[in-house]
């Protein structure tokens, strides 16, 4: 199916388990409860596509373009992220679990109580995300740009934070219990009623941390 345009089609629901869709323009389309296990939509164009509740667990989704995708309550466990887009995007909900995100541009995403346990995050772009009551357990978020990120509430339980970037994060009631920020930067942030437990910190910044 390779470059085949289903941009704005209703498939709702549909099976398309092991499909081939790499390069396939998806965009605006509305695959809401749709099972893509195990799908190839390498290159796909999954913009403003309504992934709602979707089954796309190890589907590979390398190079996907999937900015301002709804993929609100959509299974994504051990997906294959590798050079997607994921800007804008609405995960809200979602299962994220053990998913390599690696140097990925989730900017002003919304992850608000995805589950990202376990996942890699190391290097990606999280500025201005909302990670409200996300769980981000043993998650790797090494180098991470979390600049206005929105992590209130969040469990970040023995997750990797080393030389990341939190200057203005909201971490108010977050469980930061062995967690790692050694070299990370926390100018600003708010750390107001968190659980800092065993936490890990040294060589960073805590300039006007509010706590």
């Amino acid at each position: 199916m390779r470059g085949v345009n289903f941009k704005g089609v209703n498939l709702h629901g549909v099976n398309f388990q092991g499909a081939k869709f790499e390069g396939v323009k998806l965009g605006e389309t509305n695959l809401e409860g749709a099972n893509l296990q195990d799908a190839d939509l390498r290159n796909a164009d999954l913009r403003d596509a309504n992934l709602e509740g979707a089954n796309l667990q190890d589907a590979d989704l390398r190079n996907a373009d999937l900015r301002d995708a709804n993929l609100e309550g959509a299974n994504l466990q051990d997906a294959d992220f590798h050079d997607a887009v994921l800007r804008d995007a609405n995960l809200e909900g979602a299962n994220l679990q053990g998913v390599n995100l690696s140097g990925r541009s989730l900017k002003d995403a919304n992850l608000e109580g995805t589950n990202v346990c376990g996942a890699k995050l190391d290097s990606a772009n999280l500025e201005g995300a909302n990670l409200e009551g996300a769980n981000l357990q043993d998650a790797d978020l090494r180098n991470a740009d979390l600049r206005d990120a929105n992590l209130e509430g969040a469990n970040l339980q023995d997750a990797d934070f080393h030389d990341a970037i939190l200057c203005d994060a909201n971490l108010e009631g977050a469980n930061l219990q062995g967690a790692d920020f050694h070299g990370a930067d926390l100018r600003e942030a708010n750390l107001e009623g968190t659980n800092l437990a065993g936490f890990k910190y040294q060589g960073g910044s805590l300039e006007k941390v509010r706590s």
